[in-house]
């Protein structure tokens, strides 16, 4: 789960990291009314939206009256703010950020996330602050430094010093450096964050380090753990489609691709995915419907493949182990009949009860296209989409 920048800095500043003082404004007046209250001269407009590229897509403003803090606040709010990370269909703001300007000296970049590869928390440091770290990664790959912390032993002070040594900081700096990075660290363990990116960290003209900026990620798998960081969620920052798949338990995310996907299991989902790319063809969603699901929450499993402009066909894949064929096909059927389905639907079924479900299939005077086996409905799903085509 993403929360917005202010939302980060708050969540930050309980562990005692340093960022500037703000406030979150829905209208002009509010930014206004921030603005006075943190006193100037300098102030930051910030149009808040889950997506990075901000500055770049001229959601970052600095201004220096309470009148360009007004005109920005009324030029931002309603926009449709395009970055690299919202694709060309953009993000409306709904909510922007004042805050006080900084003195900056230096731009820095810091980063903790997940590394899945050595089972550790990773800290991520360049001197090339400010840029997308991708760049960097690709163009000046030796300015990069990554820096893992064992679970077992926790964080150290040798860690934050090497962190700092390697971007240059020194004298006072180290040490800010040194405490900053150890409580970077207990806020994202304790948080449960899978990411965490500073981008810049800045060493600003009095040699004080500050986090200018602040991207969170959560692991949405332990948020019954954090119910603060669950109030955080804004749902209009999400996709519609999952939004409402989470109200089911559904596990959905909407892809590029034609073929919508109904499973039961993330690993068979991700081999029906990889076969349908086999057939020349593109899934346009990942969904498990898990193992236990009822008529109604397939029902609503179906719908949500079906809100989706995009999809051309439908492929059911499901293998029957806790989860009912009959079930399954009571629910495809209820939900084809509601949705009055236009698009060519291939259903795989096999294990519990598989008969029973082919059979609720074929006698529900739809057109339902049977396979065989997972390869059968692959090829079927991609031939029928490409004929209706």
């Amino acid at each position: 789960m993403n929360i917005h920048e202010y939302q980060a800095k708050q969540v930050l500043k309980e562990y005692g990291v340093p960022v500037p003082q703000g406030g979150v404004a829905f209208t002009a007046d509010e930014a206004v009314k921030v603005a006075e209250e943190l006193g100037g001269p300098v102030w930051v407009v910030k149009a808040q939206i889950h997506a990075g590229g901000r500055g770049k897509g001229g959601g970052v403003t600095v201004v220096k009256s309470l009148d360009e803090v007004r005109s920005e606040a009324e030029r931002m709010l309603g926009m449709t703010l395009i970055t690299h990370q919202t694709g060309p269909e953009g993000r409306e703001v709904g909510r922007i950020y004042v805050e006080d300007g900084s003195d900056i000296a230096r731009e820095l970049y810091l980063s903790a996330l997940v590394d899945r590869a050595t089972s550790r928390v990773s800290f991520i440091a360049s001197t090339e602050g400010g840029m997308d770290i991708e760049e960097v990664a690709e163009n000046t790959p030796e300015k990069i430094l990554t820096v893992s912390v064992d679970p077992a032993g926790g964080i150290s002070g040798h860690h934050g010093r090497q962190i700092a040594y390697a971007l240059g900081l020194e004298g006072e700096q180290v040490k800010q450096a040194t405490k900053l990075i150890s409580d970077l660290y207990h806020c994202f363990v304790e948080k449960d964050m899978s990411l965490l990116e500073i981008n810049p960290l800045v060493v600003t003209g009095a040699g004080d380090l500050i986090c200018l900026d602040a991207k969170v990620n959560f692991d949405s798998n332990a948020l019954y753990r954090h119910k603060e960081i669950m109030a955080l969620r804004d749902l209009a920052e999400e996709d519609p489609a999952e939004v409402k798949a989470s109200e089911f338990d559904l596990s959905y995310i909407k892809l590029d691709g034609q073929i919508g996907c109904m499973v039961n299991g993330a690993g068979l989902a991700m081999a029906t995915m990889d076969i349908i790319k086999l057939y020349g063809a593109e899934p346009a969603n990942f969904l498990d419907v898990g193992g236990g699901a009822t008529k109604e929450k397939v029902t609503e499993a179906f719908k949500i493949i079906m809100s989706d402009d995009a999809v051309e066909g439908i492929l059911v894949n499901i293998f029957g182990g806790i989860m009912r064929c009959d079930v399954i096909a009571e629910g495809v059927v209820a939900a084809a009949r509601e949705t009055q389905l236009a698009v060519p639907l291939v259903v795989r079924l096999a294990g519990t009860n598989v008969e029973l479900g082919k059979k609720i299939l074929a006698e529900s005077g739809l057109t339902i296209i049977p396979a065989d086996d997972l390869n059968d409905a692959a090829e079927k799903i991609v031939a029928a989409v490409k004929e209706a085509a």
